[in-house]
């Protein structure tokens, strides 16, 4: 492996970095308040509303069941639009973050759901009103689940980032591709894919000892 591939790849793993922090952060900030939407206007919850869930549900089970890489070439003019270009490590974020939102979406309102309904109904009697119910009961109740949940987020937004390079992202998918795949160099090929595995089970079991030690807290 030369000095050119070795610097290549160490840019790539950056490059990821960068990709899989953005995403998740931006990913989060929509995902999260459309996965509450789902939870408390579902059936028997504080706002009940079934047209507004049925919507939100709808939209969040059509772009959660594209196909990542479907969903990569579909929203080539989204991305160029957003920043004047397609292919790149900042022109990835974006269909990264689409893709990721409706996952995050449903993720959270799964952890949501595993809050116990004596919880809310004690938060009622004490005359708390619904948006106090959610910031100050639920989310907190649900804080180990949603270290959890974000964790596996985390990684597959990472696992994401590696199909990227197949229409030009950059990060260590585009060094797998450019350099392992299309040049025949297995040696690249299979660093990479190492270096992947590693990250991605580093966050998930980062987020196992997080979420076990809230519980414990």
């Amino acid at each position: 492996m030369t000095d050119y591939i070795r610097d290549a790849i160490i840019k790539g793993i950056f490059e990821t970095l960068q990709m899989t922090f953005f995403s998740s952060l931006f990913a989060y900030l929509v995902g999260l308040p459309l996965g509450v939407i789902l939870y408390v206007t579902s059936k028997g919850r504080l706002f009940e509303n079934r047209a507004v869930n049925t919507a939100v549900g709808l939209v969040v089970n059509v772009f959660r069941s594209l196909p990542f890489l479907i969903l990569l070439v579909l929203l080539i003019p989204v991305t160029r639009f957003i920043v004047g270009s397609s292919i790149g490590t900042t022109a990835t974020i974006v269909p990264l973050t689409i893709g990721a939102i409706p996952i995050v979406a449903r993720m959270v309102e799964s952890s949501l759901n595993e809050v116990p309904s004596g919880i809310i109904e004690a938060a009622n009697s004490m005359g708390a009103s619904p948006l106090f119910i959610i910031i100050h009961f639920i989310l907190p109740e649900a804080f180990p689940s949603l270290l959890l949940g974000g964790a596996i987020n985390i990684a597959t937004i990472l696992g994401y980032s590696a199909m990227a390079g197949v229409i030009g992202g950059g990060g260590l998918g585009a060094i797998a591709l450019q350099y392992g795949y299309y040049r025949y160099e297995k040696t690249v090929l299979w660093v990479t894919v190492t270096i992947l595995v590693v990250m991605v089970m580093f966050v998930q079991e980062a987020g196992v000892q997080l979420s076990k030690r809230s519980r414990k807290a």
